[in-house]
């Protein structure tokens, strides 16, 4: 636990009531995974985000982004230091006149409402992430994608708060972006993903409606609901981790109340009262079966951090 009464002090001067203690992460992650955040503290702009990490580095507090709670795997024992709610929200569109329309999103904005609404505009590029329930700071840190695109494809420059707490845009190559995979996300968290600029275009509305549409059908069908991360591993070169899983004979497996899901492999259920180690159990036993099977090493898409008993 933080024994840290200044730091306390300041952020309860800068945002009052926001600030809790002890909050469980359970309440606020995909999976209904995850123990206590030393400190909570919720953030509704760009602004707040940067002065919440300021303080923290001043007073050298690890500090935690949470946006969706999708596509991670947070420990019973919780996370030291100050997790903070990206709850920066704010979106500008392009105007109508505009012959390549950009739009600007805060990091905490969550990509399938942000399809939506682009769709609305007659916007299109962002039909892809109808069904992926993670934010624009996480997509842009890990490259999110479906359906044969993903944010490399519209990204033309992020805002970015760096370690030496300097606000800087940076353009889409010096992320180095790969298969679900960036410079960000192998410089870990000392970068602080503030917002982003996202190229789209111009289409009827119709038209993208239907495709969004088309595509939520596919994923409903393929797809479990309930608790869940999202895909698990990412596909190996030239196929694809759910195959194997399922070709190991793996389907439904469970490790306490944590589940491969019966309906798509790649999917790892909480059918309730799972624990976050239930789970870690499960991964690990699933990478070993298909390692021994097919001699393919599962790689993590989802990330597990803070502290397992």
């Amino acid at each position: 636990m933080i024994d840290s009464t200044l730091f306390l002090a300041e952020l309860n001067v800068v945002f009052g009531d926001r600030v809790s203690l002890n909050e469980p992460l359970a309440r606020h992650t995909t999976a209904r995974l995850g123990g206590p955040a030393d400190v909570w503290l919720p953030v509704n702009s760009v602004n707040e985000l940067v002065q919440a990490v300021t303080i923290a580095r001043r007073f050298e507090i690890p500090v935690f982004m949470l946006g969706s709670g999708a596509n991670l795997l947070i420990g019973d024992g919780g996370i030291r230091g100050m997790v903070i709610a990206n709850r920066a929200m704010h979106i500008t569109f392009p105007g109508t006149d505009a012959e390549a329309p950009v739009v600007r999103v805060e990091s905490g904005v969550i990509l399938p409402s942000l399809a939506r609404r682009c769709a609305q505009r007659g916007l299109s590029g962002l039909e892809w992430a109808v069904g992926v329930p993670g934010t624009i700071g996480g997509a842009v840190t890990n490259n999110a994608g479906a359906y044969g695109s993903d944010m490399a494809a519209n990204l033309v420059r992020a805002e970015l708060l760096s370690p030496e707490g300097r606000r800087v845009w940076q353009p889409v190559g010096w992320f180095e972006y790969g298969y679900r995979s960036s410079r960000l996300k192998r410089e870990s968290r000392t970068w602080i993903v503030l917002q982003a600029e996202l190229l789209l275009a111009w289409e009827p509305v119709t038209r993208i409606v239907a495709q969004l549409n088309a595509f939520n059908e596919r994923r409903k069908s393929t797809q479990p609901p309930g608790a869940t991360m999202g895909s698990m591993f990412k596909n190996p070169p030239d196929d694809f981790a759910g195959r194997l899983i399922d070709a190991a004979g793996l389907k439904g497996t469970q490790v306490g109340q944590a589940q491969v899901s019966p309906l798509h492999a790649n999917f790892f259920q909480n059918l309730g009262d799972a624990t976050a180690a239930d789970m870690l159990a499960l991964i690990r036993l699933v990478q070993a079966e298909v390692q021994k099977k097919f001699e393919v090493t599962l790689e993590l898409e989802i990330e597990v951090v803070g502290e397992f008993n």
